[in-house]
């Protein structure tokens, strides 16, 4: 094609698209123009980037920064990112007043451990920057073709680019920056360019130059040129462009159509020239490259609580400490007299100093809040880091997510929110695409008042199985035989058509075979698709904005009317003649394009015959056609109408198809406007394009409907009823209409037979009424008063169930559409619309506007408090991923809005099903129980350290060595809960999707609740209580070594110390569900990580090993009470916990505790067994197919009890 386009003679029409730029006008004038205003100051000097004008200007370089960090800017930065936590501030002081006489231990022992902790995490933000930096000097350093004068086009590196530099960029290259179009390899100036990069789309984009640049064809030819362009300031808008090219003495307007946004690229183009508008973080790539919002987990929340529970501790037990040293200090001379004479109180210092006791505790709550540091643990913001980087790399590695078809992997964009999957409690979806494929199929039409299409859907299917009809099993046959003689033609992808009227050209046979010509006429010349065609096998395709539009044309093409050519003047087709029966080549050429948009609902062409006859064809939405009809158009309108209820039944998209002839003084006044409105510069530009093109969209006549099927995804229905199943709720948010939503519902089980529906519905006869009174404030307040109502009947049907016993109540279905939801949302109705919502089973939401999305996120979000998960495919969907706790996005065919916009990306919403009962169950658990363990360890450790502060007379002195307290978090005990927030395991992944109401343990919180948390920090102070005065009882008096020394305090602190590392890594064991080599070598290794620094360590020079100078190899190691008092302390602090594991998994076992008991006894394939335990998951007012058997089975044997 593109080489025929290239010799193709040049054509010299003006408007031939709507967005291309059309003849020069004069200068823009009005008082609302906009270039030069606010907003839309910027100037470019075209071929001259170098003038005095420019300089001026000073305007970003091309040069491009995606990094978080400079070389410069690093460490303060990285700094303030680490110190934003209360924990790391404390920590810094401690490490300050550790370099003044009030610390307990040396200053190197107390900020080693900050600075690993610290450094860890800040080498972790270097490495993601780093990345991120190769990546900017790879795009930096592209290059492309410049123009540096002379008409000579020199190789230039990205980054060198000025706003103002021509560019040549060609075949398959990526734009360096935002550029103008000028002209191309093709006469007409057009090209072709792929948006994967920007939006995901990856059918091609037409572009179009100025008319008045079209003959810069040449690299000479930009010897001389020079221009101005004054555009819109920099902005994200991806999709609008206002601006005018000055050349010589004309203005030529500029739109979105000769702008080439950065990292698109050329496709089937040779070349192009174009002038940079736009560089560096200008460009609206990167002013789209926003952070998304912020958000963090319900765990995390509730830790930071935890962390904060701790200070407060901390606090109380150093105030207590320092009131009984002050009271125990002043006591120490009294009268003259020393109580505590071995202390010399009479000659000390101040911070002993009974005569100035309150200036002594002061100081010794400073010593104690640094002593006590310990109950803080360190390590474990960067531990919990760690262990969600490497979760996502095993959702991001799970083959069971990959979609091998789009080659498609799962994508966790962030790891904050590992185990906020394991607590989902409501999934709102989007539907087109996300449950069903956005691939649509051409599978039915209306012409003429005659329905054709013989296929049946899935939404049928499941429509006729809910009517107990045998129509899905006849229609299944039906569909077989048809198919067998069509077998080629229902393997091309858009096209499942069957019926041996139309097909095979047997539609001339029909009784209003002219109007099916126009119709299927229509099809091929009413879109905006480029043929593309295969150079071996002479097969066309086509590049279409939207599936359906594809559909439309490979349908068209099937049937006879095969669209093979497009300029940008004209549209040519090979037409069945139905009067010959053959081929015939005819061209009509192409006047104007009236684009579709969300707003208009439809899109129209207006072209001239071969015969010059002008003919206006349009498509669009049934809710603006049909007003549009002339009441000589509407031969077939009741027909038509029925036929469009019948397949949004079905679950068919519709549209309706209609034309007329325009004489030729109205085509030109069209022409004269639409041209004056799309040259205009004022801020009401697009409705004045709107306006024209309303006013020659009318007296239309009727040709028909088309209805193609979005067909459901692969395991819908399955991945539904599983999270049903898991009692997690899905609402359904889609813009579709209330029939297409209901019964696409019905297909996948959201709904059922026999479920109430209670609908909320502004399209009722009072309404329509209403709607036609002028009064517009009236017709709300009826409107909202009428939604009002219905909501109140709801609530009351809620409560009619929710009196029933669980055997009889009913599962409720609610459905509202777009112009309901608007009223329900309002502030003082949405508490009772949540309120209905939330009792139902299943909430679908039809006709919801992406602003109504986010709005209705919002709501279920702020007041549940539940965690709420949104998915989406579309860039309609952003709102409503951002505003949910956890974003999932589809990577479908709507582009990849939805995907930069979200914290997860999948490719199929099946994946959820894994997503959730498998990643998220398990990272929830994982974190949950390392959290709880980091607590338990840390109390374990602290309150020794109190005891024996108590014992001490909370003088200060502590009973453990300065590094044994440093590397307590950081080695001999880190390293086993990574591994547990890991690798641990309570139930196979395989049991998980066995049993999804083990997915409710995250729902209900239950692992990390303040009951278990509470029961975690006993534990700890249980431990520390037994650990502490087993140790003291056992040595304190005993003779330790064969000589018959008793203990001093360097072998009590070893000894304890060695009690409380077994004791916390052999917790760790018996904690673990899911052993792994690695676990293995964690803990037991800890342990003996701790005998070889106390070896290695009491080795050096007492000096630097102070009270561990040789204490484990002389004093400990040869007394026998030393291992004994390690084995029996292991014993008794283990005791309680074992005890009260064993009789909770025998009496009160959780849901997970029965799974492991069933897996034990080798009844997990037990079907009778299986099914009592998941029994659990099953109630009636659940959804799903699983829930809709139980409720048919529970009704048949209802009845059968009454017939007995």
């Amino acid at each position: 094609m593109s080489g025929r386009s290239s010799r193709r003679k040049k054509q010299h029409f003006g408007r031939i698209h709507a967005f291309s730029c059309g003849k020069a006008s004069v200068a823009v004038e009005g008082e609302h123009s906009l270039i030069g205003g606010p907003g839309f100051s910027r100037v470019v000097y075209c071929n001259d980037p170098e003038c005095l004008e420019a300089t001026v200007l000073n305007y970003n370089g091309n040069y491009v920064r995606t990094t978080k960090y400079t070389l410069a800017s690093f460490l303060p930065k990285a700094l303030f990112e680490q110190f934003r936590r209360v924990a790391n501030i404390y920590f810094l002081i401690c490490a300050i007043l550790s370099f003044t006489p009030l610390s307990p231990y040396s200053a190197v022992s107390n900020v080693l451990p900050l600075v690993v902790v610290i450094g860890v995490t800040m080498g972790k933000e270097i490495l993601e920057d780093w990345r991120r930096k190769r990546q900017d000097i790879e795009v930096n350093n592209r290059e492309v073709k410049f123009h540096s004068g002379d008409g000579v086009f020199e190789n230039s590196k990205w980054r060198n680019l000025k706003v103002g530099d021509i560019v040549k960029v060609e075949k398959d290259e990526f734009f360096p920056a935002d550029l103008i179009l000028l002209s191309s390899n093709y006469d007409e100036g057009i090209c072709y360019v792929e948006t994967t990069n920007l939006d995901g789309e990856t059918n091609l984009k037409l572009k179009q130059a100025l008319e008045s640049t079209l003959n810069l064809q040449e690299d000479s030819s930009f010897q001389n040129f020079k221009a101005v362009i004054r555009c819109e300031d920099p902005n994200a808008n991806l999709y609008i462009f206002v601006g005018s090219l000055e050349l010589g003495d004309q203005q030529h307007p500029l739109t979105p159509q000769q702008l080439l946004l950065r990292d698109s690229k050329l496709r089937n183009t040779d070349y192009i020239y174009g002038v940079v508008v736009f560089t560096g973080n200008d460009t609206k790539v990167m002013q789209n490259s926003t952070a998304p919002p912020s958000k963090r987990s319900k765990i995390e929340k509730r830790m930071d609580k935890l962390v904060y529970f701790l200070f407060l501790i901390l606090v109380l037990m150093s105030i207590i400490g320092s009131i009984f040293f002050g009271i125990a200090t002043k006591k120490d001379l009294k009268d003259g007299r020393m109580t505590r004479w071995y202390l010399r109180p009479d000659a000390t210092t101040i911070y002993y100093d009974p005569k100035k006791a309150a200036a002594a505790a002061v100081l010794q709550f400073l010593t104690a809040i640094m002593l006590y540091g310990y109950l803080i643990p360190i390590s474990l913001y960067v531990s919990i880091e760690i262990v969600k980087v490497l979760q996502s790399s095993f959702i991001n590695q799970d083959v069971h997510m990959y979609y091998e078809e789009a080659d498609k992997p799962a994508r966790a964009r962030t790891s904050n929110l590992n185990e906020e999957l394991g607590q989902v409690d409501t999934v709102l979806s989007d539907k087109t695409g996300t449950l069903t494929c956005n691939s649509m199929e051409f599978i039915k039409f209306s012409v003429a008042g005659t329905s054709y299409g013989r296929g049946v859907t899935e939404v049928e299917r499941a429509l006729a199985r809910r009517k107990g009809s045998p129509l899905a099993q006849e229609a299944t046959e039906e569909e077989g035989l048809a198919e067998e003689d069509t077998d080629e033609k229902s393997s091309i992808k858009g096209f499942n058509f069957t019926d041996e009227r139309i097909v095979n050209g047997n539609w001339r046979n029909e009784p209003r075979a002219d109007v099916i010509q126009r119709f299927l006429r229509l099809l091929a010349i009413c879109h905006t698709a480029i043929p593309d065609i295969d150079e071996e096998t002479g097969r066309i395709s086509y590049e279409a904005e939207s599936p359906d539009e594809a559909a439309f044309v490979i349908a068209a093409r099937e049937i006879g009317f095969e669209f093979y050519e497009r300029t940008q003047t004209s549209i040519s087709l090979h037409e069945l003649d139905p009067v010959s029966g053959r081929k015939v080549e005819r061209s009509y050429k192409l006047l104007n394009i009236l684009e579709f948009s969300s707003s208009r609902k439809r899109m129209s062409v207006i072209v001239r015959d071969e015969e010059g006859k002008l003919l206006l064809l349009s498509k669009g939405a049934d809710s603006v056609m049909f007003e549009r009809l002339s009441n000589s158009g509407r031969e077939f309108e009741v027909q038509t109408k029925d036929h469009i209820n019948e397949y949004a039944d079905a679950g068919l998209r519709t549209l309706v198809l209609a034309y007329r002839e325009l004489d030729e003084d109205e085509c030109q006044q069209f022409n004269e406007k639409f041209t004056e409105a799309k040259n205009s510069m004022n801020a009401d530009r697009e409705d004045l394009i709107e306006q024209v093109a309303e006013n020659i969209e009318r007296d239309l006549i009727l040709l028909g409907a088309t209805a193609v099927e979005d067909k459901l995804q692969n395991g819908v229905p399955e991945c539904i009823d599983k999270l049903a199943q898991a009692g997690i709720k899905l609402w359904v948010l889609t813009g579709d209409k209330m029939e297409t939503a209901i019964n696409i519902g019905f297909a996948c089980s959201l709904l059922r037979q026999g479920m109430k529906q209670i609908i909320i519905n502004s399209e009722t006869p009072e309404n329509k009424a209403l709607e036609k009174a002028e009064d517009k404030s009236t017709v709300a307040a009826a409107f909202k008063a009428s939604v009002h109502r219905q909501i109140i009947e709801g609530k009351e049907w809620l409560a009619a169930s929710n009196e029933r016993s669980d055997s009889e109540a009913e599962a409720l279905a609610l459905i509202i559409d777009g112009k309901s939801l608007a009223y329900a949302l309002e502030d003082d109705v949405k508490d009772l619309f949540l309120e209905l919502a939330i009792g139902c089973a299943s909430v679908i939401c039809c006709r919801s506007s992406p602003k109504q999305k986010a709005l209705v996120t919002r709501l279920v979000k702020t007041k549940t408090g539940k965690t709420i998960l949104a998915i989406g495919d579309g860039a309609n969907d952003v709102g409503m991923l951002q505003e949910a706790d956890i974003g999932v996005g589809i990577s479908g065919v709507e582009g990849m809005q939805a995907v930069m916009s979200s914290d997860i990306a999948i490719a199929q919403f099946r994946f959820l099903e894994r997503l959730l009962l498998v990643h998220g169950h398990w990272c929830y658990r994982r974190i949950a129980s390392m959290i709880c363990y980091f607590f338990y360890k840390n109390i374990a450790f602290g309150f020794t350290i109190f005891f024996f502060e108590i014992y001490a007379s909370f003088s200060g002195q502590t009973v453990y060595n300065d590094w044994f307290l440093s590397l307590y978090n950081v080695f001999f005990t880190s390293l086993p809960v990574i591994a547990l927030g890991v690798f641990d395991q309570d139930v196979s992944s395989r049991l998980c999707l066995k049993f999804p109401l083990l997915y409710q343990e995250g729902v209900q919180n239950i692992l990390f609740s303040w009951y278990r948390i509470l029961g975690w920090a006993f534990n700890g102070a249980l431990c520390a209580t037994i650990i502490f005065f087993f140790c003291i009882g056992a040595m304190e008096r005993q003779a330790f070594r064969k000589g018959g020394e008793v203990t001093d305090l360097e072998v009590l602190g070893a000894t304890m110390y060695t009690c409380v590392v077994w004791v916390v890594n052999c917790q760790m064991a018996l904690s673990i569900n899911y052993f792994t080599y690695i676990q293995h070598l964690f803990i037991w290794g800890g342990i003996v990580l701790w005998y070889i620094f106390l070896m290695a360590y009491g080795a050096i020079d007492p000096d630097i090993s102070t009270t561990a100078y040789q204490v484990f190899i002389e004093a400990c190691a040869p007394a026998p009470s030393y291992w004994l008092v390690t084995l029996a302390v292991l014993a008794a602090s283990l005791l309680p916990y074992f005890t009260f594991s064993a009789i909770q998994m025998r009496f009160l076992p959780l849901y997970h505790q029965m799974i492991q008991w069933i897996r034990a006894d080798g009844q997990t394939d037990d079907p009778e067994y299986c099914h009592m335990v998941r029994q659990r998951s099953l109630r009636p007012t659940t959804v799903g197919f699983t829930a809709r058997f139980e409720a048919s089975s529970r009704s048949l044997r209802e009845g059968l009890e009454e017939i007995q």
